[in-house]
């Protein structure tokens, strides 16, 4: 067991009340690792580092083109980096080793991308009259907090911290107490640069208390924030007190609609695909399934060879799917399973956790079909494997279902028809949408963002940075 620290001012400190907490692979339940439980003075100590270093000449006065070499230094550190950070992911979540090589090398691609876009952020002239020149420019908040959660702790942490760098801000990250293992490796990364001390802080800790400390700060001037709605709704309202800009994502009970004229196999694959991924532990997950009714039962029926067809078994084996994170996570899935058989729902696989495996965290890819659209299984986000069908006969049906509960974060639509595509599109209330595919997020350059309860604001892509600049306008009087 490794015993680690949190990341302040560039120096690796213990925690003020000399607490831990204890980190645990999933897939056999042993113990990973230990760090400091933050509180509130941990918090302060680190903000206030940010602070110095925001106000610093060092980091005010770097040159755009600086900070972007910085940044791609760290990109290339997490590629030189890639085994032990895959490793460490896998044994932290639990996910297969693929798919933590796959955030390993999204990680690198954020802070590459933004490190490319570092130089380019640009202010505008707005033309008044002869007398007047007036332009605008991005300036940085200041201090930005990041909130991650434990479900993608690598790629959140570099999804929000690498925007906020190179738009000039500085940051402290509090990672979730379930996975904060590979965000103090980024930190460690982060010390062989050239990045200015205290640009970059980590303080680890529970979400009730670090977490909050961190939303309620006076001397935060943005918050960015990925989680549940519950926590989500007190996150604002300690960014109320302040009045402090936030982002949020706040998850999705994302659905994939399949029409009779789509590719039927791919559509299949795909479905599955989007709710093994992860054990369904992804805001993005295709966790509702609508299908026109005259294939309703042929596809469905292709849906269930495909699950009985998922390997299961510890992330470090690489199988198709790993265990969920925490013995808290497996009981909320287990009292949807009792909510199902309340209310009624038909589950045609799955349903149970595996009793063969090396802990007890492994759930079954499961397919159900809920009485109703307004059930619980279909209205609320479960984070497990669990995908809720449902049939449609009009496009019109289609899209009523699919806007049928308080979330709006991505869709797919699976069609060999354009204009029911883009019909569909445009009508659809989902913050992103793909036709004959399904991105998890998509990629790093792609606008990614909810409506509804799945949150506002958006990251990735260029559009992000918007969220980590504010505008100043400037008006000059020209005399002769």
């Amino acid at each position: 067991m490794d015993s680690l620290k949190m990341f302040i001012d560039n120096q690796w400190v213990k925690g003020s009340s000399g607490e831990t907490i204890q980190t645990k692979n999933p897939a056999n339940m042993e113990v990973l690792a230990e760090f400091p439980r933050g509180s509130t003075e941990d918090i302060d100590k680190a903000v206030q580092a940010a602070s110095e270093a925001f106000k610093s000449v060092e980091w005010r006065e770097i040159l755009p083109a600086e900070r972007s070499r910085i940044l791609l230094r760290i990109a290339g550190l997490i590629r030189e980096n890639k085994d032990e950070l895959a490793k460490l992911e896998t044994l932290d979540m639990g996910k297969p080793l693929t798919q933590a090589y796959a955030d390993v090398e999204v990680a690198a691609r954020y802070f590459e991308y933004f490190g490319g876009a570092a130089d380019k952020i640009l202010g505008e002239t707005i033309p008044i009259n002869s007398e007047m020149l007036d332009y605008t420019v991005r300036e940085p908040f200041g201090v930005t907090a990041h909130i991650v959660p434990w479900n993608y702790p690598l790629q959140m942490t570099a999804r929000s911290v690498a925007p906020a760098l190179a738009a000039g801000n500085t940051v402290v990250v509090k990672p979730a107490e379930d996975t904060s293992i590979t965000t103090l490796k980024i930190a460690e990364l982060i010390e062989q640069t050239d990045l200015p001390a205290g640009v970059f802080n980590v303080v680890t800790g529970y979400g009730h208390e670090a977490g909050d400390a961190l939303s309620q700060h006076p001397d935060i001037d943005h918050i960015t924030f990925t989680g549940s709605v519950p926590t989500g709704s007190a996150v604002m309202k300690n960014a109320a007190k302040h009045i402090k800009s936030l982002t949020l994502e706040l998850g999705g009970k994302s659905p994939n609609i399949v029409f009779a004229d789509a590719d039927l196999e791919e559509a299949a694959n795909w479905v599955v695909k989007t709710i093994i991924q992860n054990s369904g532990q992804t805001c993005t997950a295709g966790s509702r399934l609508l299908v026109e009714k005259s294939i309703k039962d042929k596809f469905l029926e292709r849906v269930t060879e495909i699950m009985n067809e998922v390997t299961i078994g510890p992330g470090i084996n690489d199988k198709q799917m790993g265990p969920v994170v925490s013995e808290k996570q497996m009981e909320n899935l287990k009292k949807y399973m009792e909510v199902a058989d309340e209310e009624g729902t038909e589950i045609i696989r799955g349903g149970k956790a595996r009793e063969d495996m090396t802990s007890g965290l492994f759930f079954e890819p499961t397919l159900v079909i809920p009485k109703s659209k307004d059930s619980r299984l279909a209205q609320e986000e479960l984070f497990g494997p669990v995908v809720a069908a449902f049939e449609f006969e009009t496009i019109e049906e289609a899209l009523e279902l699919a806007n049928s509960t308080e979330y709006g974060l991505v869709t797919g639509i699976w069609t060999s028809n354009i204009n029911k595509a883009l019909w569909l599109s445009q009508r659809v209330r989902s913050g992103q949408v793909f036709v004959n595919n399904y991105g998890a997020g998509g990629g790093v350059e792609m606008p990614f963002g909810g409506q509804g309860k799945s949150g506002f604001g958006r990251e990735k892509g260029l559009e992000s940075l918007k969220h980590y600049t504010q505008v100043k306008n400037v008006a000059i009087k020209i005399s002769k």
